[in-house]
Protein backbone atom coordinates (compact mmCIF):
# COMPACT_ATOMS: atom_id res chain seq x y z
CA UNK A 1 0.00 0.00 0.00
CA UNK A 2 2.74 2.45 1.00
CA UNK A 3 4.82 1.62 -2.08
CA UNK A 4 1.79 2.14 -4.30
CA UNK A 5 1.17 5.55 -2.74
CA UNK A 6 4.80 6.54 -3.15
CA UNK A 7 4.89 5.39 -6.76
CA UNK A 8 1.87 7.54 -7.54
CA UNK A 9 3.36 10.64 -5.86
CA UNK A 10 6.97 10.20 -7.03
CA UNK A 11 7.50 7.78 -9.93
CA UNK A 12 4.44 8.43 -12.06
CA UNK A 13 4.53 10.66 -15.14
CA UNK A 14 2.43 13.27 -13.35
CA UNK A 15 4.72 13.32 -10.30
CA UNK A 16 7.94 13.63 -12.31
CA UNK A 17 10.45 12.06 -9.89
CA UNK A 18 10.65 15.04 -7.54
CA UNK A 19 13.06 15.24 -4.62
CA UNK A 20 12.58 14.04 -1.06
CA UNK A 21 10.97 17.14 0.43
CA UNK A 22 8.60 17.78 -2.47
CA UNK A 23 7.53 14.14 -2.65
CA UNK A 24 6.94 14.11 1.11
CA UNK A 25 4.83 17.24 0.86
CA UNK A 26 2.66 15.71 -1.89
CA UNK A 27 2.04 12.53 0.10
CA UNK A 28 1.21 14.45 3.29
CA UNK A 29 -1.73 16.11 1.56
CA UNK A 30 -3.68 12.83 1.70
CA UNK A 31 -1.83 10.27 3.82
CA UNK A 32 -0.14 9.72 7.18
CA UNK A 33 1.57 6.65 8.65
CA UNK A 34 4.27 5.79 11.16
CA UNK A 35 7.85 6.65 10.11
CA UNK A 36 6.50 8.01 6.82
CA UNK A 37 9.25 10.64 6.48
CA UNK A 38 12.08 8.12 6.84
CA UNK A 39 10.36 5.71 4.44
CA UNK A 40 9.86 8.29 1.70
CA UNK A 41 13.33 9.84 1.97
CA UNK A 42 15.01 6.44 1.88
CA UNK A 43 13.02 5.31 -1.15
CA UNK A 44 13.60 8.54 -3.10
CA UNK A 45 17.34 8.40 -2.37
CA UNK A 46 17.47 5.04 -4.19
CA UNK A 47 15.51 6.30 -7.21
CA UNK A 48 17.87 6.10 -10.20
CA UNK A 49 15.81 8.49 -12.33
CA UNK A 50 15.95 11.17 -9.62
CA UNK A 51 19.67 10.65 -8.91
CA UNK A 52 20.52 10.81 -12.61
CA UNK A 53 18.78 14.13 -13.26
CA UNK A 54 18.86 16.06 -9.99
CA UNK A 55 20.74 19.34 -9.73
CA UNK A 56 23.84 19.21 -7.56
CA UNK A 57 23.76 21.95 -4.91
CA UNK A 58 26.48 20.73 -2.56
CA UNK A 59 30.00 22.14 -2.70
CA UNK A 60 32.13 20.78 -5.51
CA UNK A 61 34.46 18.00 -4.43
CA UNK A 62 38.21 18.42 -4.50
CA UNK A 63 40.23 21.01 -2.60
CA UNK A 64 42.67 23.22 -4.50
CA UNK A 65 46.18 21.83 -4.87
CA UNK A 66 48.50 24.68 -5.91
CA UNK A 67 51.41 23.87 -8.20
CA UNK A 68 54.84 23.93 -6.52
CA UNK A 69 56.47 27.34 -6.32
CA UNK A 70 59.53 27.62 -8.62
CA UNK A 71 62.90 28.43 -7.07
CA UNK A 72 63.54 31.15 -9.63
CA UNK A 73 62.47 32.58 -12.99
CA UNK A 74 62.34 30.73 -16.32
CA UNK A 75 62.16 27.25 -14.75
CA UNK A 76 58.41 26.57 -14.84
CA UNK A 77 56.18 27.90 -17.63
CA UNK A 78 52.54 27.65 -18.62
CA UNK A 79 51.21 27.77 -22.19
CA UNK A 80 47.70 28.36 -23.43
CA UNK A 81 45.73 29.99 -26.24
CA UNK A 82 43.39 32.95 -26.42
CA UNK A 83 41.25 32.30 -29.48
CA UNK A 84 38.43 33.68 -31.62
CA UNK A 85 39.93 37.16 -31.88
CA UNK A 86 39.16 39.45 -34.85
CA UNK A 87 41.33 38.63 -37.86
CA UNK A 88 44.45 40.82 -37.95
CA UNK A 89 46.84 40.28 -40.89
CA UNK A 90 46.01 36.54 -40.96
CA UNK A 91 46.25 36.17 -37.16
CA UNK A 92 43.19 35.30 -35.09
CA UNK A 93 44.66 33.85 -31.89
CA UNK A 94 47.40 34.50 -29.33
CA UNK A 95 49.78 32.01 -27.79
CA UNK A 96 50.30 33.08 -24.17
CA UNK A 97 53.40 31.80 -22.39
CA UNK A 98 53.61 32.72 -18.71
CA UNK A 99 56.70 32.41 -16.53
CA UNK A 100 55.15 31.03 -13.36
CA UNK A 101 57.61 32.51 -10.85
CA UNK A 102 57.22 36.16 -11.80
CA UNK A 103 53.99 35.78 -13.90
CA UNK A 104 55.83 37.62 -16.69
CA UNK A 105 54.21 36.76 -20.03
CA UNK A 106 55.06 36.50 -23.72
CA UNK A 107 52.32 37.16 -26.29
CA UNK A 108 52.74 35.58 -29.73
CA UNK A 109 50.20 36.16 -32.53
CA UNK A 110 49.23 32.94 -34.31
CA UNK A 111 46.54 31.51 -36.54
CA UNK A 112 44.17 28.98 -35.01
CA UNK A 113 45.12 26.36 -37.62
CA UNK A 114 48.80 26.39 -36.61
CA UNK A 115 50.51 22.99 -36.73
CA UNK A 116 52.37 21.30 -33.88
CA UNK A 117 55.67 21.74 -35.73
CA UNK A 118 55.16 25.48 -36.31
CA UNK A 119 54.16 25.89 -32.67
CA UNK A 120 57.39 24.19 -31.61
CA UNK A 121 59.42 26.56 -33.81
CA UNK A 122 57.74 29.56 -32.15
CA UNK A 123 58.50 28.12 -28.71
CA UNK A 124 62.19 27.67 -29.57
CA UNK A 125 62.44 31.11 -31.20
CA UNK A 126 60.69 33.09 -28.44
CA UNK A 127 61.56 31.13 -25.29
CA UNK A 128 64.41 28.62 -25.65
CA UNK A 129 66.68 31.00 -27.59
CA UNK A 130 66.34 33.68 -24.90
CA UNK A 131 65.92 31.77 -21.64
CA UNK A 132 66.97 28.17 -22.25
CA UNK A 133 64.89 25.06 -21.66
CA UNK A 134 62.39 25.10 -18.78
CA UNK A 135 62.09 22.19 -16.38
CA UNK A 136 58.31 21.99 -16.49
CA UNK A 137 55.43 23.37 -18.57
CA UNK A 138 51.77 23.52 -17.58
CA UNK A 139 49.76 23.21 -20.78
CA UNK A 140 46.12 23.21 -21.78
CA UNK A 141 44.31 20.12 -22.97
CA UNK A 142 44.02 21.23 -26.59
CA UNK A 143 44.81 18.74 -29.33
CA UNK A 144 48.09 20.48 -30.22
CA UNK A 145 49.60 20.17 -26.75
CA UNK A 146 48.55 16.56 -26.22
CA UNK A 147 49.59 15.47 -29.71
CA UNK A 148 52.15 12.72 -30.23
CA UNK A 149 54.62 15.30 -31.62
CA UNK A 150 54.60 17.42 -28.45
CA UNK A 151 54.64 14.34 -26.25
CA UNK A 152 57.81 13.11 -27.98
CA UNK A 153 59.31 16.62 -27.97
CA UNK A 154 58.91 16.94 -24.20
CA UNK A 155 60.48 13.52 -23.73
CA UNK A 156 63.47 14.34 -25.95
CA UNK A 157 64.07 17.69 -24.24
CA UNK A 158 63.44 16.21 -20.77
CA UNK A 159 60.71 18.75 -20.00
CA UNK A 160 58.03 17.68 -17.55
CA UNK A 161 54.54 18.19 -18.99
CA UNK A 162 51.68 19.04 -16.61
CA UNK A 163 48.15 19.11 -18.01
CA UNK A 164 45.96 21.87 -16.57
CA UNK A 165 42.76 20.78 -14.85
CA UNK A 166 39.83 20.65 -17.24
CA UNK A 167 37.55 23.73 -16.96
CA UNK A 168 39.90 25.24 -14.34
CA UNK A 169 42.39 27.43 -16.20
CA UNK A 170 44.99 29.33 -14.22
CA UNK A 171 43.91 32.61 -12.68
CA UNK A 172 46.40 34.54 -14.82
CA UNK A 173 44.65 33.23 -17.95
CA UNK A 174 41.41 34.88 -16.82
CA UNK A 175 43.26 38.16 -16.27
CA UNK A 176 44.99 38.03 -19.65
CA UNK A 177 41.84 37.11 -21.56
CA UNK A 178 39.95 40.09 -20.12
CA UNK A 179 42.97 42.30 -20.82
CA UNK A 180 43.16 41.19 -24.45
CA UNK A 181 39.48 41.60 -25.20
CA UNK A 182 39.56 45.18 -23.87
CA UNK A 183 42.75 45.85 -25.81
CA UNK A 184 41.61 44.24 -29.08
CA UNK A 185 38.33 46.15 -29.08
CA UNK A 186 40.33 49.35 -29.69
CA UNK A 187 42.60 47.91 -32.39
CA UNK A 188 40.30 45.43 -34.16
CA UNK A 189 41.94 44.54 -37.48
CA UNK A 190 45.55 45.44 -36.59
CA UNK A 191 45.93 44.32 -32.99
CA UNK A 192 48.93 42.11 -33.85
CA UNK A 193 50.97 45.25 -34.69
CA UNK A 194 50.52 46.56 -31.17
CA UNK A 195 50.89 43.23 -29.41
CA UNK A 196 54.54 43.81 -28.34
CA UNK A 197 53.50 47.04 -26.58
CA UNK A 198 50.57 45.25 -24.97
CA UNK A 199 53.04 42.65 -23.71
CA UNK A 200 55.30 45.34 -22.28
CA UNK A 201 52.38 47.12 -20.62
CA UNK A 202 51.25 43.91 -18.95
CA UNK A 203 54.75 42.98 -17.77
CA UNK A 204 55.26 46.47 -16.36
CA UNK A 205 52.24 46.12 -14.07
CA UNK A 206 52.64 45.49 -10.35
CA UNK A 207 51.88 41.84 -9.67
CA UNK A 208 49.33 41.15 -6.94
CA UNK A 209 51.65 38.81 -5.01
CA UNK A 210 54.86 40.88 -5.12
CA UNK A 211 53.62 44.48 -5.34
CA UNK A 212 56.23 45.28 -7.96
CA UNK A 213 56.46 45.15 -11.78
CA UNK A 214 56.95 41.72 -13.35
CA UNK A 215 59.93 43.03 -15.33
CA UNK A 216 61.65 44.10 -12.10
CA UNK A 217 61.17 40.62 -10.63
CA UNK A 218 63.04 38.99 -13.53
CA UNK A 219 65.69 41.61 -14.37
CA UNK A 220 66.14 43.38 -11.05
CA UNK A 221 65.45 46.89 -12.38
CA UNK A 222 62.61 48.99 -13.68
CA UNK A 223 62.43 49.49 -17.46
CA UNK A 224 63.84 52.77 -18.77
CA UNK A 225 61.66 55.15 -20.78
CA UNK A 226 64.22 57.94 -21.07
CA UNK A 227 67.84 57.28 -22.12
CA UNK A 228 69.01 60.26 -20.02
CA UNK A 229 68.25 58.28 -16.88
CA UNK A 230 70.49 55.37 -17.82
CA UNK A 231 73.66 55.15 -15.74
CA UNK A 232 76.67 52.83 -15.85
CA UNK A 233 77.47 53.23 -12.13
CA UNK A 234 75.68 50.06 -11.10
CA UNK A 235 78.18 47.27 -10.46
CA UNK A 236 77.51 43.75 -11.70
CA UNK A 237 77.95 42.30 -8.21
CA UNK A 238 75.46 44.72 -6.72
CA UNK A 239 72.97 43.99 -9.48
CA UNK A 240 73.35 40.25 -8.99
CA UNK A 241 72.77 40.59 -5.24
CA UNK A 242 69.72 42.75 -5.79
CA UNK A 243 68.23 40.27 -8.27
CA UNK A 244 68.71 37.39 -5.83
CA UNK A 245 67.14 39.41 -3.03
CA UNK A 246 64.17 40.36 -5.19
CA UNK A 247 63.62 36.77 -6.26
CA UNK A 248 63.65 35.60 -2.64
CA UNK A 249 61.12 38.28 -1.73
CA UNK A 250 58.91 37.29 -4.66
CA UNK A 251 58.95 33.62 -3.68
CA UNK A 252 57.94 34.51 -0.11
CA UNK A 253 55.15 36.82 -1.25
CA UNK A 254 54.02 34.27 -3.85
CA UNK A 255 53.60 31.65 -1.12
CA UNK A 256 51.35 34.06 0.79
CA UNK A 257 49.32 34.90 -2.31
CA UNK A 258 48.86 31.24 -3.31
CA UNK A 259 47.78 30.28 0.21
CA UNK A 260 45.28 33.15 0.19
CA UNK A 261 43.95 32.10 -3.22
CA UNK A 262 43.68 28.46 -2.07
CA UNK A 263 41.79 29.51 1.06
CA UNK A 264 39.26 31.48 -0.95
CA UNK A 265 38.92 28.72 -3.57
CA UNK A 266 38.38 26.03 -0.93
CA UNK A 267 35.50 27.96 0.63
CA UNK A 268 33.33 26.74 -2.26
CA UNK A 269 34.78 23.22 -2.31
CA UNK A 270 34.44 20.13 -0.12
CA UNK A 271 36.85 17.29 0.56
CA UNK A 272 36.20 14.45 -1.90
CA UNK A 273 34.35 11.39 -0.54
CA UNK A 274 36.20 8.10 -0.18
CA UNK A 275 35.29 5.51 -2.80
CA UNK A 276 36.21 1.84 -2.67
CA UNK A 277 36.67 -0.60 -5.56
CA UNK A 278 33.28 -1.81 -6.73
CA UNK A 279 31.30 1.18 -5.42
CA UNK A 280 28.52 2.44 -7.70
CA UNK A 281 28.69 6.21 -8.27
CA UNK A 282 26.90 8.80 -10.37
CA UNK A 283 29.11 10.90 -12.67
CA UNK A 284 28.07 14.37 -13.80
CA UNK A 285 28.04 14.73 -17.60
CA UNK A 286 27.85 18.55 -17.47
CA UNK A 287 31.21 19.14 -19.17
CA UNK A 288 31.26 16.03 -21.36
CA UNK A 289 30.83 16.88 -25.03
Amino acid sequence: MQLSILQKHHSSTQAGHLGQEKTLKLVKWDFRWSRMTQFIKADVSYCQQFSRNKNIHNKKYGLLKPLPIPNGPCIFLSMDFITQLPLSRSFNSILVIVERFSKMAVFIPIISSITSLDLAHLFIKNIVSKHGLPSSIVIGRGSLFVSLFWTNLFQKLKISRVLSTAYHPERVNHILEKYFWMYVSYHQDYWNTWLPLAEFSYNNLDHYSANQPLIFTVYGRDPQFDSAHITQDTLAVKLSTEIQSVQQDVKRELEVAINRFKRYADESKASPPVFNPGDMVWISSKNIK
